[in-house]
């Protein structure tokens, strides 16, 4: 793993710092700071790799992330900065976990940095932004028995099924499509909240009730893609999806 020189880090910062205030402030996407005392962040460390050789930039697995992460974090084990960038902060950073584009052959489990032009797909600053109180997060956590509504696991003692992770409750959307606010927060432990890529609809005791996102039905067998195409294609008569 070739760790980047400075001149490279600091060319390459710049670079996504001019695409960004040009194209992509006004969406609400945020460029990550550079530091943060001494080190450079995770967040712009991930930004730089995935940007390296822009526009023309290569399909890089999460290993190889995590290796050039630990060159400057060495306890590193996951690195989930490039799935957060992307659908939760908004770069347009493609993942082959989320199968977000067909045209481009992504492995599960890497990512490749699309453009600095143009935000993620469906991100609106408006959904990330927390509409809501310190005071309010705390009462719910309380609410809940500072408790994951999904799983159970305690806040601040060992997972109920990994017992190498210590909980941290996490604010999670009980509707993705709509914002961070009172009334739609549920608490969630990473392990609850970083898998379900914002395909669900979960109700106040975590039970999920609906799809978010129809690029879940990606991630479904055959039998029941058909199932639900022979229910929809009922439903709408047939009609094409852009009459409807």
């Amino acid at each position: 793993m070739k760790k980047l020189t400075t001149q490279e880090i600091l060319s390459t910062y710049k670079l996504i710092s001019e695409y960004h205030k040009k194209y992509l402030k006004k969406y609400g996407v945020i460029l990550p700071n550079l530091h943060k005392g001494d080190s450079y962040t995770k967040d712009a460390l991930v930004l730089i790799y995935l940007a390296q050789g822009y526009p023309d930039t290569k399909i890089i697995s999460k290993t190889e992330l995590t290796e050039f992460i630990k060159i400057y974090y060495p306890n590193t084990n996951d690195v989930q900065q490039a799935r957060h960038l992307g659908a939760q902060k908004g770069w347009y950073i493609l993942s082959g976990t989320r199968n977000d584009n067909t045209s481009i052959n992504i492995p599960s489990g890497s990512y490749k940095l699309k453009s600095l032009t143009e935000c993620y797909s469906g991100f609106t600053a408006e959904r990330r932004e927390e509409l809501f109180s310190g005071d309010y997060w705390e009462n719910l956590k309380k609410a809940y028995g500072y408790r994951c509504a999904c799983c159970g696991s305690e806040e601040g003692r060992k997972h109920r099924y990994w017992n190498n992770i210590t909980v941290v409750l996490q604010k999670g959307h009980k509707d993705p499509t709509k914002p961070l606010e009172e009334g739609n927060i549920i608490p969630q432990c990473e392990s609850c909240n970083r898998p379900d890529r914002n395909y669900w609809v979960y109700d106040d005791k975590g039970r999920v009730i609906s799809i978010s996102n129809e690029k879940v039905i990606d991630g479904c067998s055959r039998k029941v893609q058909k199932a639900i195409y022979s229910r929809l294609y009922k439903k709408f008569n047939g009609m094409n999806p852009e009459e409807i």
